[in-house]
């Protein structure tokens, strides 16, 4: 069973929720998962992020591929590299975790000259 680390919604209507979960890579978005991972909140300004570390590297370890949206914010929180220090064997004692996100990813718009160089 290929096991991913992904966005979960939740929330209101136009007031969206996430949640971290590790969920089979065939079930759909909102659909069953194994174990929730953590939350994320884009509608508070700055936007909030609480990972659950433990378990985090426990799914990790056991080869679950994270979203490519969880990997950004995981980059963006400094958590993905706190672990891959901690894979290395190096101390991460004095690394902390934000638990707040700054900037938002910027999205890129096509130009003429992105669209030719296709």
């Amino acid at each position: 069973m290929a096991v991913r680390i992904r966005l979960r919604r939740l929330g209101a209507k136009k007031r969206p929720t996430y949640r971290f979960v590790a969920a089979d890579a065939r079930m759909p978005r909102d659909g069953r998962f194994i174990e929730a991972l953590g939350f994320y909140n884009p509608v508070e300004k700055p936007g909030q992020v609480k990972i659950f570390e433990d378990r985090m590297n426990y799914w990790l370890d056991q080869g679950a591929e994270p979203s490519t949206t969880v990997l950004t914010l995981m980059k963006q929180v400094g958590y993905y590299e706190k672990y891959l220090k901690m894979k290395k064997g190096e101390d991460v004692s004095e690394i902390t975790i934000a638990e707040t996100i700054t900037e938002r990813p910027k999205k890129r718009k096509k130009t003429k000259e992105t669209k030719k160089e296709k």
